[in-house]
């Protein structure tokens, strides 16, 4: 039997007051407080009413030229009633976001927050080890030697300077 939104409300009610709830083809987002969230997390994993035993992703959304630029986005799944969710987080920190790790509650999330970090450069306060995943520790640019994150919306579409050559645009297109 899956878990009514109603269910996780009352679950996150005392430690995240009202929370934001989007529902969009199926699928239950709940917007918290990144100042709440391990409390969340960790409530959402061991109360038996809602038990989700699986953190199924951790990834982020860069809204280039918004207030809070990032979110980060957590999927969980529960097991025992076969529901998921969706928990989002903006993000204040416009250049250099931080967010806690969620590495002590799903030892999951280690490999997920490494890779959010290296794709957006999200900064995850408390992880064991945090470093790049795909790309190598010294990608950065060539001019500033400010970090590279390539899934940001400010990454440079035609390529770096230095790097691999970029192909030449066909003049038939």
């Amino acid at each position: 039997m899956a878990l009514t939104k109603e269910t996780i409300l009352q679950v996150l009610a005392p430690i995240c007051g009202t929370v934001d709830v989007i529902e969009h083809r199926g699928e239950t987002t709940f917007m918290i407080d990144k100042g709440d969230l391990l409390e969340a997390v960790r409530e959402l994993q061991q109360n038996p009413r809602t038990a989700f035993d699986l953190l199924i992703d951790i990834t982020a959304v860069d809204y280039f030229r918004r207030k809070n630029r990032f979110e980060t986005v957590y999927v969980l799944f529960s097991l025992a009633t076969t529901t998921r969710i969706c928990l989002k987080v903006c993000l204040d920190e416009y250049d250099d976001p931080h967010c806690p790790s969620v590495t002590g509650i799903y030892e999951a999330a280690n490999w997920y927050e490494r890779e959010t970090f290296d794709m957006y450069g999200i900064i995850f306060d408390g992880h064991p080890d945090l470093r790049r995943f795909y790309m190598p520790e010294d990608f950065v640019d060539p001019e500033t030697a400010e970090p590279l994150y390539p899934l940001r919306k400010d990454f440079p579409l035609m390529g770096i300077p230095g790097s691999l050559p970029m192909p030449e645009k066909n003049p038939q297109y």
